[in-house]
């Protein structure tokens, strides 16, 4: 076994796109669940739509990168609205029960072909780089050191990516200590006690969803920055990994979901590339390299079984925050 290979890849997914658009979407999560109390098992939904928003926006009507961002996160504003206005006065069980089946009709009306010249149908989209980077000013050639040696564009998303998680913690820190975050953190607890003293609990419920499922869109157009975007990503099992990476760093927090991100697709990366190695090497007896790849995934299910038993405020939460959990 490689070890020097397995651990350099391992290394290479802290800054990956993809680590980033999880943290992003985790972090929208966590505002719906951890913050406002809100069970969404749709969040692939959310990035699909920021996704699709982008590219589509660029390939279609020819819109400069900025402003496909832009439309990407108005159309899961506009998702949101549309998904809250007649679910959110339903609770626990039955919002997430609607909010899985609305993610699944978005993947299907993506991979549908009555819209394939705008969508690509099962094909996806792609070739919608350049006006991005055409905007980047880092000079041609390769910077780095160690596991972490990108081409210029390879690090203009990389960079792009990071700034935009930035402020969206920041927005999101600044939020949660505001008057807004405490009604929201008390509509959590116990909304009917908060509607006594006069506040408009549905439109608080509203709000949180807009913002967590604009930044999970953001995840969505970041995660596809670098390649392309294809229905086959956005499925339910997306979900579940966000709320896997959500759940590990704390749920009630800002850090918790970027922590909990970083780590996932550390022991992801890592895993992907050690259960084969161990398969080759007949460690694994019985399995081949592809079985021995796609246990992985029965780990990650395994670990979010165990974390919500055991740990269900995660590496960074509080017992006391997530008493609404149990």
């Amino acid at each position: 076994m490689d070890w020097l290979q397995i651990l350099s890849n391992t290394a290479s997914s802290i800054i990956s796109p993809a680590t980033i658009g999880y943290a992003l979407a985790a972090l929208g999560l966590a505002v719906h669940f951890g913050y406002a109390g809100l069970i969404n098992m749709g969040i692939a939904g959310f990035m699909a739509i920021g996704a699709y928003g982008y590219a589509i926006s660029i390939l279609t009507f020819g819109f400069e990168w900025w402003a496909g961002a832009l439309v990407g996160l108005a159309a899961a504003a506009l998702f949101a609205l549309i998904l809250g206005i007649p679910t959110l006065r339903l609770r626990g069980d039955y919002l997430a029960i609607v909010t899985i089946a609305a993610a699944e009709v978005v993947r299907l009306l993506f991979l549908t072909t009555a819209f394939d010249a705008v969508t690509g149908s099962a094909d996806g989209l792609s070739g919608y780089h350049n006006s991005f980077r055409a905007s980047n000013p880092i000079p041609p050639g390769e910077y780095g050191f160690g596991p972490w040696v990108y081409n210029a564009n390879g690090w203009w998303v990389r960079i792009m990516g990071l700034v935009t998680l930035g402020i969206a913690a920041l927005v999101v820190w600044m939020l949660t200590r505001s008057p807004w975050g405490r009604t929201i953190k008390g509509i959590r607890e116990d909304e009917d006690a908060v509607r006594s003293l006069g506040k408009n609990v549905f439109s608080y419920k509203m709000q949180a969803l807009v913002l967590g499922g604009v930044l999970a869109a953001a995840g969505g157009i970041v995660y596809a920055l670098p390649s392309a975007v294809s229905p086959g990503v956005y499925v339910t099992s997306l979900t579940f990994f966000v709320w896997t990476a959500l759940l590990l760093g704390g749920a009630a927090t800002v850090f918790g979901p970027l922590l909990g991100s970083l780590i996932f697709w550390v022991l992801q990366t890592f895993l992907s590339n050690v259960l084969p190695a161990m398969a080759a090497a007949g460690w694994l007896p019985g399995l081949t390299q592809i079985q021995a790849g796609t246990l992985r995934f029965i780990l990650v299910g395994v670990a979010l079984m165990l974390l919500v038993i055991f740990m269900p405020q995660g590496l960074l939460g509080n017992k006391k925050e997530l008493t609404f959990v149990k």
